[in-house]
């Protein structure tokens, strides 16, 4: 193999070393990394991971104007709904703290930068993250005696935020109360108990990024999520911190899907959702134990990889989306921001929060619909025409 002259390495290295500097500014500018913290008096009060460990967060504090102001943004990563699932679990960051990474990088809504999330940048902006399998919700007193599992998602979440009314939420007049995927659900859970947390005085929002999971069949006629999440419901013990509003009127199961529960939500809520949201298509509609022949597997990649016939269920897919969504009723406090990409979890990452190429809706960005809603500036209620119309999607491409 022919090796390279000196001048050629130095041209090569050259090249390289600013390719490299050019990624760390692009990271520098769009992103900033924050240490982890450790709630280590939770573990007395039960409230840890699957595996037994402390919960943790993320905390980078406000400054100026935002002093004042707290938003919290729960991290997801779906649910383990068994004791087998929960085991393998803790042996991930989705159930151990110990196997969570020591930074986590704040940008989009997280962002400390006016230009990149101007109505938030100065807030005191917290990621907790997430390790029970509940979307927050579980509460068993008993631990699984072969597995050493704990099923405390509702008590791991209170005593972070204790921890942060400590740290001077509790004196908050602004608050958003939010998260993506399961941690986007466990917002609409737990709202009204956030609420009421913080000084009546406060103004106090909800914020729900691709936490709308809904009630629908897979592409064989099976109720396959149903099933799931009322087996999450069961193990985790989830029912008695379901709201009373829901688990009153309907079965308690039906009660962790957000079509049943956001109906008796008194707090204001936002959800930001892709109606042909990619986990929903790819574990709702159309999951592997549906899909044995792997027929959805690249549509499922890539919805450019879609045929016309899958396509068309996936329109059917949306049109269910809509109508449970409509069955919510349209309270004026809510705000809806649901387009028609190929994609979850919008607000987390800066190309799709707020960029000079992030997705528009009624040339709207996702930033301004969510600051002008918060702040009574202006409503947001907007649905997207149906795929493909929308040019401005991020649409998602998995490997």
């Amino acid at each position: 193999m022919a090796s390279l002259s000196k001048p050629h390495f130095r041209m090569c290295y050259s090249i390289w070393f600013q390719f490299l500097v050019c990624v760390l500014m692009l990271l520098g500018v769009n992103g900033f990394q924050v240490p982890i913290t450790f709630v280590q008096d939770a573990v007395a009060k039960g409230g840890v991971c699957l595996d037994g460990s402390p919960p943790a967060y993320h905390f980078d504090k406000g400054f100026g104007a935002g002093v004042d102001n707290w938003l919290i943004h729960m991290e997801g990563g779906a649910w383990c709904n068994n004791a087998t699932t929960c085991l393998e679990r803790t042996k991930t960051r989705l159930g151990s703290s110990k196997l969570m990474t020591k930074q986590y990088t704040f940008s989009g809504i997280l962002s400390n930068q006016a230009k990149y999330s101007p109505d938030f940048y100065n807030w005191n902006r917290i990621k907790i993250r997430y390790c029970d399998g509940s979307s927050y919700t579980g509460d068993v007193e008993a631990v699984d005696p072969k597995a050493k599992v704990y099923y405390r998602g509702a008590r791991l979440l209170r005593a972070i935020l204790d921890e942060l009314l400590a740290k001077g939420m509790k004196n908050a007049k602004n608050a958003i109360f939010g998260g993506c995927s399961a941690g986007g659900l466990g917002a609409i859970l737990q709202c009204d108990n956030f609420r009421a947390m913080l000084p009546s005085g406060a103004k106090v929002k909800c914020f729900s990024d691709a936490g709308f999971f809904i009630n629908a069949k897979d592409i064989s006629g099976a109720s396959h999520i149903q099933e799931v999440f009322a087996d999450v419901v069961t193990t985790h013990g989830s029912a008695k911190n379901l709201p009373t509003s829901c688990t009153s009127k309907f079965d308690p199961k039906l009660c962790f899907f957000p079509e049943y529960v956001a109906r008796g939500i008194q707090t204001p809520l936002f959800l930001l959702n892709a109606a042909y949201d990619s986990w929903q298509i790819k574990n709702t509609l159309a999951p592997g134990v549906a899909d044995r022949h792997g027929t959805w597997r690249d549509c499922k990649a890539d919805i450019l990889k879609c045929s016309d016939s899958q396509l068309q269920t996936m329109h059917g897919f949306r049109q269910n989306f809509l109508a449970a969504l409509s069955s919510l009723g349209n309270s004026p406090s809510r705000g809806w921001y649901i387009n028609s990409c190929y994609s979850h979890c919008q607000s987390g990452t800066q190309e799709t929060w707020l960029r000079n190429d992030s997705p528009l809706l009624d040339g709207t960005t996702i930033a301004k619909a969510v600051g002008d809603w918060f702040y009574d500036r202006k409503p947001f209620q907007k649905i997207d025409c149906p795929y493909p119309c929308d040019k401005t999607c991020h649409n998602r491409v998995f490997e």
